[in-house]
């Protein structure tokens, strides 16, 4: 996953740097928005679990500093657990809308790119985030967490 996302930023970065260098001489790249949409949209669902996993999101936890070690696991699990329930309902719903993408045979404005893709693998990057959490709720139980 974190392949993907390196390779769509990278594919980002080229393609903004292009098609900024190619409107001075009035030759846009067609269709580089959508695309560009297109690819945050892979490269923020792919970066999610990878981010979660290696705890590299920020976490505020001045109000866990004051508790004791069990209270914060309590709390971590609990957080986790609605967390997972969220992160399900968003992954199912992603499903859903490439469902209807895909019956709709729904595609991009100018490229007629089609978007169910997409939309089944953010599907999959919830789901892989709610394994994640899955596995942060058995470290806070296994005490190997902090």
């Amino acid at each position: 996953m974190q392949a993907v996302a390196s390779v769509s930023l990278t594919f980002i970065i080229l393609l903004t740097t292009s098609d900024v260098v190619l409107r001075l001489f009035r030759m846009p790249i067609p269709g580089s928005v959508e695309i560009i949409a297109i690819a945050g949209g892979i490269l923020v669902g792919f970066t999610v679990p990878i981010t979660s996993w290696m705890r590299g999101h920020i976490s505020v936890d001045f109000v866990l500093n004051w508790l004791p070690e069990q209270a914060k696991g309590v709390v971590n699990v609990i957080t986790r657990c609605v967390a997972i329930f969220l992160v399900l309902l968003i992954s199912w719903n992603c499903a859903k809308i490439g469902a209807g993408f895909m019956k709709g045979a729904e595609v991009s404005g100018t490229l007629e790119i089609p978007l169910y893709p997409v939309a089944y693998a953010l599907a999959v990057c919830f789901l892989m985030l709610a394994l994640v959490l899955l596995c942060d709720i058995l470290k806070i139980l296994g005490g190997t967490y902090e």
